[in-house]
C-alpha cells in the first residue's frame, strides 16, 4: 500500500522529526564550538585591555604602522601576562587579587545586585608600561539601540587617562558605531576626570568649544555629529562605572 504524504499526520510527523534532527545538529555543532568561542571571549578581553592602556600590535612588533591594531590573538596571552601585573576585584571594601578577575562578567554582577543584598564584584586591572603603572577599567552601558561597553585606563595619578576603547553591539553604522574609531577613542587620552578636586568624569559634548581637543582639563570631548544619544551613553557610562571605583580609589590616594 502506498504511504500518503499529503496526509495531516504525516506532515506532523516529517515536521517533528526534522525539528529532532536539526535540534540536534544544533546542539551538537554548539557544544562542539564551546571551547573555541570561549577562548575566543577571554582572547578579545586580553586584547581590549591592553588596547586601552596602550598596547597594540605597533607595541610589540615594533611595526608603527600597526599603531591602531589589537596586539594579535595568538600573542595576547603572553602580552597580557607580561603587561598586566596584578587583577582584582573590589567586592565592599575589599580588593582581593584574582589572576581571573578579567573574566567577571560586569553585567551579570550589576544584574545580580539589583536585588540589594549582593555585593557586586567590580574588576580592576594594574598594568605597567615603560616604566608606568595603569589602573584599567572595565565599563557597560547602553547607547542609542543596544548595549555599549570598553574599558579605560588611568595613569598613576588616578585621574588622567592614559587611553580608552569602546565597542557596542548595534549602534548606527557611520554614527553612533563610529566609538569604534581612532579618532573617537583618541580624544580621551590626557583629559581629566576631575575638575577643582571634584570627580566630573568626560562628556560627550555636542556643544564642545574644544572641537582639536587642546584642554584637557574641561572634562569634554567632542561628540560624534548625528550620534547624540550614543554619546550621552558614553557619558554616562564613563560616569556611572568610574564612580564606583572612588572610594578604592582614594584609598591608594592616602
Amino acid at each position: 500500500m502506498a504511504r500518503n504524504t499529503e496526509g495531516n499526520v504525516y506532515t506532523v510527523l516529517f515536521a517533528i522529526a526534522m525539528v529532532v534532527v536539526v535540534g540536534s545538529l544544533l546542539a551538537f555543532t554548539a557544544s562542539y564550538l564551546k571551547p573555541t568561542i570561549t577562548q575566543n571571549m577571554k582572547t578579545e578581553k586580553q586584547q581590549n585591555i591592553l588596547f586601552a592602556m596602550g598596547v597594540n600590535e605597533a607595541t610589540v612588533s615594533g611595526d608603527q604602522e600597526d599603531a591602531g591594531e589589537f596586539v594579535s590573538t595568538d600573542k595576547a596571552s603572553e602580552e597580557f601576562s607580561k603587561y598586566i601585573t596584578k587583577q582584582y576585584y573590589i567586592e565592599g571594601s575589599e580588593a582581593i587579587e584574582d589572576d581571573q578577575a578579567y573574566l567577571i562578567d560586569i553585567k551579570k554582577e550589576a544584574d545580580k545586585a539589583k536585588s540589594g543584598s549582593y555585593t557586586r564584584k567590580l574588576p580592576l586591572f594594574v598594568g605597567e608600561k615603560d616604566g608606568k603603572k595603569f589602573y584599567i577599567v572595565p565599563m557597560r552601558g547602553v547607547g542609542l539601540w543596544d548595549a555599549i561597553w570598553g574599558y579605560i585606563a588611568l595613569n598613576e595619578d588616578l585621574q588622567t587617562v592614559k587611553g580608552a576603547y569602546f565597542d557596542h553591539k548595534a549602534e548606527t553604522p557611520g554614527l553612533g558605531a563610529n566609538i569604534t574609531e581612532a579618532y573617537f577613542r583618541d580624544d580621551f587620552q590626557g583629559e581629566s576626570i576631575f575638575a577643582e578636586g571634584e570627580f566630573k568624569g568626560i562628556t560627550v559634548a555636542k556643544g564642545n568649544n574644544d572641537p582639536t581637543n587642546n584642554d584637557k582639563n574641561d572634562n569634554e570631548v567632542d561628540a560624534i555629529a548625528g550620534a547624540t544619544i550614543t554619546g550621552d551613553g558614553v557619558t554616562a557610562m564613563i560616569k556611572k562605572d568610574l564612580a564606583m571605583y572612588l572610594p578604592y580609589f582614594n584609598t591608594l590616594k592616602k
